[in-house]
């Protein structure tokens, strides 16, 4: 029998979704017996695995509410472009990754105009952590949910959302990585003396993170200078803000060691004795190392005015999927140089009760994320090739059979 070709319309909506885009077209390709089609909008990942992005993913690519708002036209527009491409393209299957202000709205589109088409959400919105009714809203247009957080099944079904499934975090395909790498040449390269406790400081990726937590990270490394005596800083910077950390760092007691890239980033995590970090995702990557923590966070005022409705013990991803707050957090008016100080110096020290407690609970992460036999793209891939079946399979039942005439007596 002749392959039937199948079509998928992918979206993303920012640089971290195209990279998980990319990963599972590549499983899918992979895995599929029929050759598969891909359009939709996506980076350079996606492109790379064979889809033409219908507009760049950077007109689209933007964090935070007022910069969504200031640029919304723009927006909204490419939102009823994509949905008419999508349309279009009589997908077989449509996935939205992340980004749920812009994905969300082009998934209600076309499950209204074409609801038999399945629909997969890769990345859950973070309804266990605020505004938990719009898990169950996403049930009508959403039909599977790929949680990578592995507590994210249980929250949606309390809270009455789609279907869920964890299927692993992109993190933990790099865990053999991490942990086979050498720290020698690094260590020799930047000439860290092996006395001294190196601390690894992590101002965020994005511009809004840098500006507001290079003072207070400053100045709490000018404290544990104080109180500890010389340490080694090194700060993993994203080369996208990198000018921006060379200017905050005018003012810090010494001058730490940047570096750039993957490879150094982790290097640097395996050097490190402890870590000040801006929540996000970089505390699953700096658990799944095994470095102590203290994680800090600053919001725009727009943002902080909605603390309220946050609905978890913690902003911490590493103590969520924990389900302990181990990995202790400063948020706003507590993110002060002497509290950050106060929780860094026992992590800095050889030995102390505060490091013992974090480097057990920093065991128990990995059992708790990793997959068997398989990684997250390829248990991803499996989900969605068998969604995509279940839907052929339903719109066939759904199509008229043609009417046979009664045999002329």
């Amino acid at each position: 029998m002749k392959p039937r070709t199948r079509r998928i319309f992918i979206v993303a909506g920012e640089h971290s979704g195209d990279q998980l885009g990319g990963k599972l077209m590549a499983a899918l390709k992979d895995q599929s017996e029929d050759p598969i089609v891909f359009s939709g909008v996506g980076g350079e990942a996606m492109e790379a695995q064979g889809m033409r992005s219908i507009f760049p993913l950077s007109d689209v690519a933007v964090m935070g509410p007022l910069a969504i708002l200031a640029r919304l036209p723009k927006l909204v527009r490419r939102v009823y472009q994509a949905v008419d491409a999508g349309l279009k393209a009589e997908p077989d299957a449509v996935i939205i990754i992340d980004s749920p202000e812009f994905t969300h709205p082009i998934a209600k589109r076309i499950r209204k105009r074409r609801p038999l088409i399945p629909i997969i959400d890769y990345v859950s919105p973070s309804v266990w952590a605020w505004r938990p009714g719009r898990a169950r809203k996403m049930k009508p247009y959403v039909d599977h949910l790929l949680a990578i957080l592995p507590f994210e099944p249980a929250a949606h079904e309390r809270l009455g959302g789609p279907s869920c499934s964890y299927v692993g975090h992109p993190l933990i395909e790099k865990l053999d990585w991490i942990r086979s790498l050498d720290t020698a040449e690094m260590a020799q390269r930047l000439g860290l003396p092996p006395e001294r406790p190196v601390l690894l400081v992590l101002p965020g990726s994005r511009r809004t993170e840098v500006r507001r937590l290079m003072q207070p990270f400053g100045e709490a490394v000018r404290l544990l200078q104080g109180r500890l005596g010389a340490i080694e800083v090194i700060i993993p910077a994203v080369a996208s803000v990198r000018p921006l950390v060379e200017a905050g760092l005018k003012d810090w007691p010494l001058r730490p060691h940047l570096v750039e890239g993957e490879s150094d980033k982790f290097k640097a995590f395996r050097l490190a004795r402890a870590a000040l970090a801006a929540s996000g995702t970089v505390t699953l990557e700096l658990a799944l190392a095994g470095v102590p923590m203290v994680v800090a966070y600053k919001v725009d005022a727009v943002a902080s005015r909605l603390r309220f409705l946050l609905n978890v013990p913690s902003v911490v991803l590493a103590n969520l999927v924990l389900e302990e707050n181990a990995f202790p957090e400063f948020l706003q008016e507590n993110c002060t140089p002497e509290k950050l100080a106060a929780a860094l110096e026992p992590l800095l020290r050889e030995e102390s009760a505060a490091r013992e407690q974090q480097l057990a609970a920093l065991e128990q992460i990995p059992h708790k994320m990793l997959l068997e036999g398989t990684t997250p793209s390829e248990r991803a891939a499996e989900t969605v090739l068998s969604m995509l079946s279940a839907g052929i399979r339903k719109r066939l039942e759904t199509v008229p059979k043609p009417k046979v005439r009664a045999a002329q007596r």
